[in-house]
């Protein structure tokens, strides 16, 4: 059921700033103010044009309060391809109110047209919360997700209260 007033819709260009506001959120880079700001715009306006991704956002009456990023990528022995979500992340303010179930239910409404074998998702450990709302919306642990940086990048983020 979704919430009144939400909308879940396919992402803009318009949708930059608040889709940057929510990464951030996320515990992603934070990329607004800053010299970077500029390419993860470009980046994020190349995602919205890629055949096999899409980008949906939850408009609360004119606000973005949530976004889903998910690619289709194919696997050497699978004939059909995966559903895989990045991103999912509703605003602080907006969460607990059926938004996420929105955009997961749209997902995968667009993931069953695609002729998709699975949808997935990686989810930090120290996530517990997400990790029940995954589980209370049919998703079961099936894998565990090895990291290896390259880069002096920090990661994992600083776990957010």
């Amino acid at each position: 059921m979704r919430p009144t007033g939400v909308h879940i819709r396919g992402a803009s260009p318009l949708d930059w700033p608040a889709v940057a506001a929510l990464l951030a959120e996320l515990g992603r880079p934070d990329l607004r103010g800053t010299q970077e700001e500029a390419e993860g715009r470009r980046m994020y306006e190349r995602y919205l044009e890629r055949a096999d991704a899409v980008a949906l956002v939850a408009d609360n009456d004119g606000d973005v309060v949530g976004f889903l990023d998910m690619e289709f990528r194919t696997w050497l022995n699978f004939a059909a391809p995966q559903a895989w979500t990045p991103d999912l992340v509703i605003a602080d303010g907006a969460r607990g109110k059926g938004i996420g179930g929105a955009l997961l239910a749209r997902a995968e409404e667009i993931a069953r047209a695609r002729g998709c074998w699975s949808m997935a998702l990686e989810s930090a450990t120290w996530r517990e919360r997400a990790h029940a709302f995954y589980v209370s919306h049919g998703w079961e642990e099936t894998a565990r997700a090895f990291t290896k940086l390259l880069t002096d990048m920090p990661w994992p983020p600083a776990p957010r209260a």
